[in-house]
């Protein structure tokens, strides 16, 4: 498995409480800009429309040495799931307050896979909670490489 792109910043302003692994749909030249490391999934979130799953706002730039068969970098991209966990999937999204957004995305063989987590959105409290824990941590492991 060799990750490609993480989002790093969705740990930090969300609370993940599930996360489902799924397929994308590309075209063209996408999987070799993918190869290449060229997307951002910082922006990027996932939405349930006629029971399927697409994802809106995931940057993959163009391929330097594609062709006329570059798609645009932000477009719509549908994400491969079953029935039944898309409708898990929405069954969820209604309780209220949680999202849908990609939390890493990697080759498995030879397929491009997607970790879409569901979240809900922390408040600020807990958000210097996680400051505060993470500062601690890296005290901790100063003080062991010291005494080390």
């Amino acid at each position: 498995m060799k990750i490609v792109a993480t989002n790093r910043e969705l740990k930090y302003k969300y609370e993940i409480k599930d996360s489902i692994e799924c397929g994308i749909e590309l075209k063209g030249t996408e999987v070799k800009a993918i190869r290449e490391s060229n997307i951002s999934l910082k922006e990027s979130f996932a939405l349930i429309r006629n029971n399927e799953v697409i994802l809106k706002n995931m940057y993959i730039s163009h391929y330097e040495n594609g062709n006329i068969n570059n798609v645009n970098e932000t477009r719509d991209r549908k994400l491969l799931l079953h029935k039944d966990e898309i409708f898990k999937l929405q069954q969820t999204i209604k309780q209220g307050g949680f999202t849908l957004a990609p939390y890493k995305m990697y080759f498995k063989g030879q397929n491009v896979k997607i970790e879409l987590a569901v979240c809900k959105g922390k408040k600020l409290y807990d958000k210097r909670e996680s400051i505060k824990e993470r500062e601690v941590k890296r005290k901790l492991e100063q003080v062991t490489k010291q005494n080390r």
